[in-house]
């Protein structure tokens, strides 16, 4: 996987982060620096963290599977994507606590398919660590920006982000898929 998939990938995980974080702007009476940042943090961590848990599991499995791998990597990536084209017809609500107990089932609930993606970076030639940092680094920023956009503009880039995301995914799948089938 090159770095401008890689950071097209980034930016495809990061819109359920940004998503929410738009949402969580929304909530907030007065938009302030720090939840921004306590945002960014929470949900890039957790973005950063994922990917990396799932490479280590999909590790365990790569060597068994390696004939198949640009068909995990296919459907991880499509389910993904799918799901977050299905979940911009939804309307979210989110609260405006920025405790860690609600911002720590937030980052959880947006980085879950971060954690499939990772499984499929087993299969592929990703810098595992690059790519880590990457998706940490650009969800830190898009949450941070949703926070503050989210009290500008609110509902109106909630479901463009989503299905900017999904779509996103799904074309990359559609690649590995296709570079795996053909050599």
């Amino acid at each position: 996987m090159s770095i401008p998939e890689l950071f097209l990938l980034a930016i495809g995980l990061a819109m359920d982060a940004f998503a929410v974080s738009v949402c969580k702007g929304m909530s907030l009476e007065k938009i302030k620096i720090k939840h921004m940042v306590i945002t960014g943090l929470w949900f890039g961590g957790f973005q950063a963290l994922m990917p990396l848990l799932g490479y280590l599991l999909g590790s365990v499995f790569a060597e068994k599977i390696q004939k198949y791998d640009h068909w995990v990597a296919f459907v991880l990536l499509v389910l993904i994507g799918m799901s977050m084209l299905l979940e911009a017809k939804k309307e979210e609500k989110v609260d405006a606590a920025m405790d860690p107990k609600s911002m720590f089932l937030l980052a959880v609930a947006t980085s879950i398919d971060a954690l499939a993606a990772g499984v499929s970076f087993a299969f592929l030639s990703v810098p595992v660590a690059f790519a880590v940092i990457l998706v940490g680094l650009i969800t830190f920023l898009m949450s941070g920006a949703g926070v503050r956009l989210g009290g500008i503009f609110g509902n109106l880039l909630r479901a463009k982000a989503s299905i900017a995301g999904g779509v996103i995914l799904i074309m990359i799948a559609i690649k590995i898929l296709v570079e795996g089938l053909i050599g």
